[in-house]
């Protein structure tokens, strides 16, 4: 099954109104001459792009994204959500506050949510059920918000043959809490923790071979829907190895890091994506 690519830019904890500005403009720029370039194209594979930015800054990107040929070739994420509707929980921002903003995507789990907040696997599924429900209430043209929900090991848990354990636990957690039909709706983002900016890196067959595993576990709820779930690499996916990464069978798309912050870098891996 041919699947569309998704590149989705997860700018973490970085960015200015000025130097947003500057990035946007310039990712607008290349986006447009990436679709003229494959506007005959017909070889060329259909890529879904998306910015995953801090909140304080949906209200400037979902200006940016106004008009019509932008917003169908960018589309505007969050980097969390809560589990919560509403009330008193200070700090947190709820699905329908990203819906406010025009969010598609929302990351869930990520690493770094994990490790440094203590983000266990059943808080991670309880967010993505908070997302997927909310899109149960949704009417006429409303639009819904697609969790991108990671998993991913430690340099200890790969170096002691654990991935597969972690990977699965990480996402069986969340399977418990959906309905088959949820597949449709969500992405799976895997992100090998020992090779984010350590510089050890996981060869494309690697992560592959991870990736064919979620597949395989996805497939277990409900094989059809499996085939459509769009598969992520979060391991430092880079201009430089996109391409090998973006060939193999189960992989999707990339969740990418560094290189979203730098237009040239992040327009590059959208354009091995359209390969």
């Amino acid at each position: 099954m041919k699947r569309r690519h998704l590149i989705a830019g997860n700018w973490k904890m970085n960015g200015s109104l000025a130097t947003n500005a500057v990035l946007l403009a310039e990712i607008t720029v290349g986006l447009e001459e990436i679709a003229r370039e494959n506007a005959d194209n017909a070889a060329g594979a259909a890529v879904d792009v998306a910015v995953c930015v801090p909140a304080p800054y949906f209200g400037q990107v979902q200006a940016s994204l106004q008009g019509d040929a932008v917003k169908h070739r960018m589309a505007l994420g969050g980097q969390d959500v809560s589990v919560h509707t509403e009330g008193a929980y200070t700090g947190e921002i709820s699905v329908s506050m990203l819906a406010d903003f025009g969010c598609t995507y929302v990351i869930v789990g990520h690493s770094e949510r994990r490790s440094l907040h203590g983000e266990t696997d059943a808080d991670v599924a309880q967010k993505t059920r908070s997302v997927l429900r909310y899109r149960s209430t949704l009417t006429g043209s409303a639009v819904a918000i697609t969790p991108i929900i990671c998993v991913g090991e430690t340099l200890a848990e790969r170096e002691s043959n654990q991935t597969e354990a972690v990977v699965g636990r990480q996402l069986a957690a969340v399977l418990e809490v959906l309905v088959p039909s949820d597949l449709a709706h969500i992405v799976v983002a895997y992100e090998p923790v020992w090779a984010i900016g350590t510089g050890k890196t996981a060869t494309p067959e690697m992560a592959q071979q991870v990736h064919a595993f979620l597949r395989a576990q996805l497939a277990a709820v409900d094989a059809t829907l499996a085939k459509g779930v769009q598969l992520l690499y979060g391991g430092s996916m880079k201009p430089d190895n996109a391409l090998e990464l973006l060939a193999m069978e189960d992989i999707d798309g990339g969740l990418i890091g560094g290189a979203a912050l730098k237009s040239a870098d992040f327009l590059r891996i959208v354009r091995a994506a359209q390969r």
